[in-house]
């Protein structure tokens, strides 16, 4: 049984853009499995259930991920217009993760889901290659090893549950 706080111990100087990476690394691992599999997938409750796995997965990488390193760097991103860019992308994988729920056809979620994968890979790369390397720039490394810090503790929620 895990209680409050009983979490892994964390005393590490790990920067947030490389914890992000290193779940960005398990994310393209995931892609590439959903890529390889889905087109085996025969039944529409097979799709769906992997179109709402990803959806939460991605839902609860993004939300810290923006409130951790997005957010902090917002102005930045306003000022080489690419703000409402990145948001826009979140929701249309979003959008894309839902309606493949929704869809009343095994052809037609599985197109969605693998647009959703295809979507994510290029936003993932655009964060790789633009906010990991701004964020290093911008950010003091001490505030980059603190949202580390907060970004494990939003990350191990899950796993503080009692009996």
């Amino acid at each position: 049984m895990l209680s409050k706080g009983s979490g892994p111990n964390y005393s590490s100087n790990v920067k947030i853009t490389e914890a992000l990476l290193a779940e960005h690394v398990v994310y393209h691992n995931l892609f590439d499995q959903i890529e390889l599999r889905a087109p085996r997938l025969k039944s529409l409750a097979e799709v769906i259930a992997v179109a709402s796995l990803l959806e939460a997965m991605l839902a609860a990488h993004s939300q810290v991920e923006d409130e951790l390193l997005i957010e902090p760097l917002d102005h930045c991103f306003e000022q080489l217009g690419q703000r409402d860019t990145f948001h826009q992308e979140h929701h249309d994988i979003e959008r894309d993760l839902k309606l493949a729920q929704t869809s009343k056809t095994v052809r037609g979620a599985r197109k969605l889901l693998l647009a959703a994968v295809v979507a994510s890979r290029h936003h993932f790369d655009k964060e790789e290659r633009l906010v990991f390397p701004m964020a290093e720039k911008i950010l003091s490394g001490k505030s980059m090893v603190a949202l580390c810090k907060h970004w494990l503790e939003r990350r191990t929620t899950p796993w503080t549950r009692t009996k």
